[in-house]
């Protein structure tokens, strides 16, 4: 069910929430935080999508603030309950004119009472997050810089201005890589590496977080090169005394593990959907310290 709110108030949006709950039976209860969808730029239809199928795992109110044209200091409002909501209830701001901008005054009546608030931004990532009056209020922080024009600039942006509580997707995008490298590592009679080298899309930011986070766990040379013809992380070689450690994925789906003195593995490994990584992220409240260490080998902090 939608329910359209012409012109309205964050006051009236509240009020027609509790009704729409008594009417439709929905139990508030069960949510377990308050996920605030920061849509500028951004397909904000693709990212309640994209929520909604994460909240089936984690039940939550989902706040989408997505701007619209025009001068007028004007708001119009959407709640959406039941199966147009998958398994949480989501409320669409659409602000205009003065009212933009405003993001925390917009948002502080809807939020569920005693409960996280989660930040994400899927477009147009803020290079302070964590100053933005959306940034302050939120106790985890997600961007996504994948899709930037300029990735490297917007992760160094995010390393200098870095707290506890921030990722980003092109990160949790990696999670399987990183696994599957440390596993392969420990099974290697010397466990040295001396270069990796990294092949994949262009303007990948997830190429550059890997060689960051390889550079500040191993200490080696990273030698990263790109095609523009692929959409995705390709293959991965970790130079070692006793051979080389190869992960190669030439087709998004299934990867071979190459290990000295080992057959080929081959290994499902297909490219991590929005849905699944944005579910990972929702399902941990706490600091990430790796990815903090990463950025910051990547700034060039460290």
């Amino acid at each position: 069910m939608i329910i359209e709110l012409p012109h309205t108030t964050t006051s009236a949006i509240a009020k027609r929430l509790v009704e729409s709950q008594r009417e439709g039976g929905v139990i508030t209860l069960a949510r377990v935080m308050t996920l605030v969808i920061d849509a500028k730029e951004a397909d904000f239809e693709a990212a309640i999508a994209t929520a909604n199928v994460a909240s089936r795992e984690h039940p939550c109110r989902i706040i989408v603030i997505a701007p619209q044209d025009g001068a007028e200091a004007r708001l119009d409002a959407e709640i959406r309950v039941g199966g147009d909501a998958g398994a949480s209830e989501v409320i669409v701001l659409r602000p205009s004119g003065p009212q933009v901008g405003h993001d925390d005054t917009l948002i502080t009546p809807l939020l569920l009472p005693d409960a996280p608030i989660v930040a994400w931004w899927p477009a147009d990532v803020p290079h302070e997050c964590s100053m933005t009056g959306l940034g302050k209020m939120a106790q985890r922080r997600i961007t996504d810089s994948k899709g930037d024009p300029d990735p490297g600039f917007v992760l160094q942006c995010l390393a200098h201005d870095h707290r506890k509580g921030d990722t980003d997707l092109a990160w949790t995008r990696l999670t399987r890589w990183r696994a599957l490298l440390a596993s392969a590592l420990e099974q290697v009679t010397e466990p040295v590496v001396t270069k990796a080298r990294i092949h994949g899309d262009m303007n990948s930011p997830s190429i550059l977080l890997l060689g960051a986070w390889l550079k500040n766990v191993l200490g080696c040379e990273i030698e990263a090169t790109y095609d523009a013809s692929v959409s995705a992380l390709q293959h991965i070689v970790l130079e070692t005394p006793s051979g080389e450690i190869s992960i190669s994925r030439p087709d998004g789906r299934h990867a071979t593990l190459s290990q000295p003195g080992q057959p080929d593995h081959v290994i499902a490994l297909p490219a991590r959907t929005l849905d699944e990584c944005l579910a990972e992220e929702l399902r941990r409240l706490d600091d990430d310290p790796v990815y903090g260490e990463t950025l910051a080998t990547f700034g060039g902090t460290r």
